[in-house]
């Protein structure tokens, strides 16, 4: 499966699959929350309440997308804390979700399932 965006339909994700074994979650500051190559639906997460119902991928797999222009989003000393809405936009420069990879947490692309699809 990739994502692609809802609103123009360009890429933006590579091949992904859905992670079964959440052992492979790794929480520790500064690395890799979800291994590449795998997305997971956050439905009932207590570590990131405000990303319930996102799209969870390694920041490497994400594809043909910018920061957002409003720099207001772009927060954080070391990385992008998202913090302040979603701070990544497609190509075409509509909203897609969020990166988190500041030193303080763990590293992740938050896509939002409002604005992104799977497609094959």
């Amino acid at each position: 499966m990739k994502l692609v965006c809802k609103i123009c339909n360009s890429e933006v994700s590579k091949q992904v699959t859905e992670l079964n074994d959440s052992n492979l979650l790794n929480l520790n500051d500064g690395q890799d929350y979800i291994p590449e190559g795998f997305y997971i639906v956050l439905d009932n997460d207590n570590f990131f309440p405000m990303l319930k119902g996102s799209i969870i991928i390694n920041i490497q797999d994400l594809i043909n997308s910018n920061y957002h222009s409003n720099v207001g989003r772009l927060n954080g000393c070391c990385g992008y804390d998202g913090c302040d809405g979603m701070n990544r936009v497609c190509l075409s420069n509509h909203d897609i979700g969020t990166e988190c990879s500041d030193c303080w947490m763990p590293h992740f692309v938050a896509l939002n399932s409002e604005c992104v699809k799977f497609t094959e």
